[in-house]
């Protein structure tokens, strides 16, 4: 069922939600000094791409720094990325079709707001990716 709605995800907009994260990614490595958002947005794409069978976990020993970055994050664009996350999941959800892709969106809230700490792992086996 995962592999169906992933790929579902991946016709209705999916390829294009990675694609721009990965823009952003390519954007932020030009600079050196943003270089761990380009890492953290390539993160996203990636779970922007595959997001059922996957699930945010926040790194418990993310310091200060993550802090720190995850602040400009959400100066810059963070909040931004999350409110339309937001309304795109609630749009999705008018549908009964949309409703696993809107909860697909609500899901990918918490990292495109505060990315830096948090890792994606796979819901099957969570010990193993860490």
């Amino acid at each position: 069922m995962k592999t169906l709605l992933n790929i579902i995800w991946l016709l209705f907009g999916g390829i294009w939600l990675a694609l721009g994260y990965v823009i952003a990614g390519i954007i932020c490595c030009i600079f050196i000094i943003t270089i761990p958002f380009g890492i953290a947005s390539f993160r996203i794409a990636a779970f922007a791409l595959w997001p059922f069978g996957r699930t945010i976990v926040r790194h418990p020993r993310a310091g200060a720094m993550s802090m720190i970055g995850n602040v400009i994050w959400i100066v810059f664009g963070g909040w931004y990325l999350a409110l339309g996350h937001l309304v795109t999941g609630f749009v999705q959800c008018v549908t009964i079709i949309g409703i696993p892709l809107g909860i697909a969106n609500f899901k990918m809230i918490p990292v495109s707001l505060v990315p830096l700490g948090a890792e994606i792992v796979s819901t099957d086996r969570p010990w193993i990716d860490r």
